[in-house]
């Protein structure tokens, strides 16, 4: 045994051990056959060599449940087989382990008993050593095992004095290495490349060998001990910070930082060298007297929020920062007398206002609010993202008026009135390229103020169906009902829920040649090719009850009406689904049960209801975890019991809360996400179908809750058990479905 140490010890690298040492190994054992397995550096699979009278040949393993060597690598846990052929046993194991028996079919050799030990140090897998078939035909005994794990052991001290070895250099990159994300060769070999290409290291490891920028980030932030940060479209540079390198933008293109943070007064910069002495002398000298911490970044993030800054995110007018500035140089030019009215020579707020405009757009932004305040206190600008707002910008009091007047002008509102709530449209183009279309409220506040709210409605392609967020009870029941020829299927739930989304998603889905779809909507928010939409125009008397009549003398065979706002629009929607058109529609209704029992409450008739009644479905749209930052843990007993409360406990045994492995995911934060922990919207649904017991519960005007009760009973599960099932999936917690949904 120590000759066969000394010798593992003596081997020259890992290739030696694995190549010209297993027979060595071998000697030890009362074995057939020994294969020496290491991990690879990307850490998805393992592999071995051996030599053939002409080569060297790489036998590579999954590190998955599929597999034994690549179950053992990936559970870390010795494994001893009696028959790898007894089915029985291998998946006792684990379900998914299965023996592949080709090689034995190829070759003649007949494999049975197989003895496989993870090859580990300090608990990091490196490796398999892999005994097969005890010479005396029986099981390997427990001592085969323990010699086996000694064995092991001193094999994971060479591979990591190896993996050690290979390295010439200490860089920014030893994280990879130790991590096995990528071989010493390998990293050697980029670290060359872009010299000869031109680009940077970190660009070439993510595009030339597959690996993740929060990996390399990791490594970054370990060499050079601080943060790491990727570009965060929605952060906001304070104005203070943009004054001190306005002029300087090449400057920091070159030198490669940019600072992006303010606060107590020290100033966050990002950069891709923060040892890099020349460049911090710089950064001292510009911003001084500033008090400065440095976070490192991927030279492309840290161009792009140099490229934030000067406003190249937006167009040629200037940044939001530099407008702004404008306006408070023009503050003490400004009289109260004119209380801040829009006036024609009145550009930079015109400026001012289309940067808004199109900075909520490059961001992805929903919602724009413009917050004015009495008094000298600034007007606040927040946008909303995923359902959650944060400050964007502060306009000065002075032009906060001339800010909401010049709003209602694009908006062709009657800017004198500012007493009353008012409505309207704004058609903008984006960069010359793309029109977008906002719709525009104004709402009077305290203090002789108006907010207005703007909600940004781009033209925009329908998502597939399947790509939804269904359960798939929730879409067999949608794709079910839009199959059908005739009858009513709604989508239900309030403002801002993707209602009119999901009614889309239903019409890509039944958009064929051989249909003719008609479709009202106010406004029309996205197009589809084949679909004849109409937009409503109130003004005119094209209201969504006066399409609908003219869609029925139009040979339909689908009909969408944007919203049913009344008797006269539901009552033609069941006319029409009475007369053999499929009818989709949406309602402000908070459940599936409660719709039934609304509609009935606006004077349908129940029997004409119940007669054309397809499929309900209520949806709320909830904030998703991040998956960049997520972070996985085992829930508590208490958690547990909460999860079955809240789903219903009869129904508990649908989420496998029993099951020990499950795993709960929480918010972290990161750049990725705003710090928020939460990225993205998913949709929670419940689905009510139209079934023969359900329809004569409808005729006879049933109560609501004995509907739900009918529902559920059928297989109708609520928004709050959808969101329920989603939280055990990672998808969202717990918080984010009780903050949208109650039931």
């Amino acid at each position: 045994m120590i000759a066969v140490i000394n010798q593992i010890n003596a081997a020259k690298n890992i290739d030696e051990i694995v190549i010209d040492l297993k027979i060595v190994i071998l000697s030890l054992f009362d074995a057939d056959r020994l294969t020496i397995y290491a991990v690879s550096p990307n850490r998805k699979e393992i592999f071995s060599k051996t030599k053939t009278t002409d080569e060297v040949l790489k036998i590579r393993v999954p590190m998955s449940n599929r597999s034994i060597t690549g179950f053992v690598a990936s559970a870390g846990k010795t494994v001893n087989i009696r028959d790898v052929y007894d089915v029985v046993e291998i998946k006792s194991l684990h379900a998914e382990l299965e023996f592949d028996g080709s090689w034995d079919k190829k070759t003649g050799y007949v494999t049975r008993q197989v003895l496989c030990v993870p090859i580990s140090f300090q608990q990091k897998i490196l490796g398999v050593l892999q005994l097969i078939n005890k010479t005396t035909g029986n099981r390997f005994t427990a001592e085969d095992a323990g010699w086996a794990e000694s064995v092991s052991e001193v094999l994971g001290i060479a591979f990591h004095n190896h993996t050690k070895v290979q390295r010439r250099v200490r860089t920014r990159f030893d994280l990879l290495l130790d991590e096995q994300l990528i071989s010493p060769e390998d990293l050697e070999a980029a670290l060359v490349t872009p010299r000869k290409r031109g680009h940077d290291v970190e660009s070439l490891l993510i595009a030339d060998y597959g690996l993740e920028k929060t990996d390399i980030g990791k490594s970054l932030a370990q060499h050079y001990r601080c943060e790491f940060m990727e570009f965060h479209a929605t952060t906001t540079i304070p104005l203070d910070l943009t004054a001190k390198v306005q002029d300087k933008y090449d400057f920091l293109k070159r030198q490669l930082w940019m600072p992006i943070k303010l606060e107590n007064n020290k100033a966050t910069v990002i950069i891709d060298n923060p040892q890099d002495l020349t460049k911090l002398d710089s950064i001292k000298l510009i911003l001084k007297p500033l008090m400065i911490e440095y976070v490192v970044g991927l030279r492309e993030d840290v161009l792009k929020y140099i490229a934030h800054a000067q406003g190249t995110i937006v167009s040629e007018e200037g940044s939001i920062e530099d407008l702004l500035t404008d306006l408070e140089a023009d503050d003490d030019e400004e009289s109260e007398s004119v209380e801040g009215e829009l006036s024609d020579s009145d550009s930079v707020i015109i400026k001012v206002t289309n940067q808004i405009i199109r900075d909520a757009y490059k961001l992805g932004v929903s919602d724009i609010h413009i917050e004015p305040y009495p008094g000298k206190r600034p007007c606040v600008v927040r946008f909303r993202v995923d359902g959650a707002c944060f400050k964007y910008q502060e306009v000065p009091a002075s032009h906060s008026r001339a800010l909401t007047s010049r709003l209602k002008i694009m908006a062709s509102l009657d800017i004198a009135e500012r007493r009353k709530p008012q409505d309207g449209k704004i058609k903008f183009r984006i960069d010359g390229t793309r029109n977008i279309e906002l719709r525009v409220a104004t709402v009077p506040t305290q203090g002789a103020q108006e907010d207005v709210v703007m909600r940004i409605l781009p033209a925009s392609e329908p998502l597939p169906l399947a790509q939804m967020g269904f359960s798939d009870y929730n879409l067999t029941a949608v794709q079910e009902a839009a199959a059908k020829p005739y009858g009513l299927m709604l989508v239900v739930g309030p403002t801002g829920s993707g209602k009119t989304t999901t009614l889309h998603s239903v019409l890509g889905y039944i958009n064929t040649v051989d249909r003719k779809i008609w479709t009202a909507e106010d406004p029309v928010e996205i197009t589809q090719y084949q679909l004849r939409q109409v937009q409503m125009l109130p003004k005119i008397g094209l209201t969504f009850a006066t399409a609908m009549k003219a869609f029925l003398r139009a040979d339909p065979d689908v009909i969408m009406v944007g919203e049913m706002r009344d008797e006269e629009t539901a009552g033609t929607a069941i006319e029409a689904s009475l007369t053999g058109h499929l009818v989709l529609s949406t309602l402000h209704t908070n459940s599936a049960p409660e719709t039934i029992t609304r509609l009935l409450d606006m004077g349908l008739d129940p029997f004409s209801f119940a007669d054309v009644l397809l499929c309900i479905v209520a949806q709320r749209l909830g904030r998703t975890l991040c998956k960049s930052c997520k972070e996985a843990y085992s829930p508590s007993k208490e958690e547990r019991q909460e999860l079955a409360v809240e789903y219903g406990e009869e129904f508990a045994s649908e989420l496998n809360l029993d099951d020990p492995d499950l795993k709960l995911y929480k918010p972290v934060g990161c750049d990725k996400c705003n710090k928020s922990g939460y990225r993205g919207r998913v949709g929670l649904h419940e689905a009510l179908i139209g079934t023969d017991p359900l329809k004569k519960m409808i005729m006879e005007r049933s109560k609501m809750e004995d509907l739900r009760t009918q529902a559920i009973k059928e297989g109708m599960r609520t928004l709050k058990q959808d969101g329920i099932q989603k939280v055990t999936r990672g998808l969202i917690d717990l918080k984010q479905v009780r903050a949208v949904c109650i039931k």
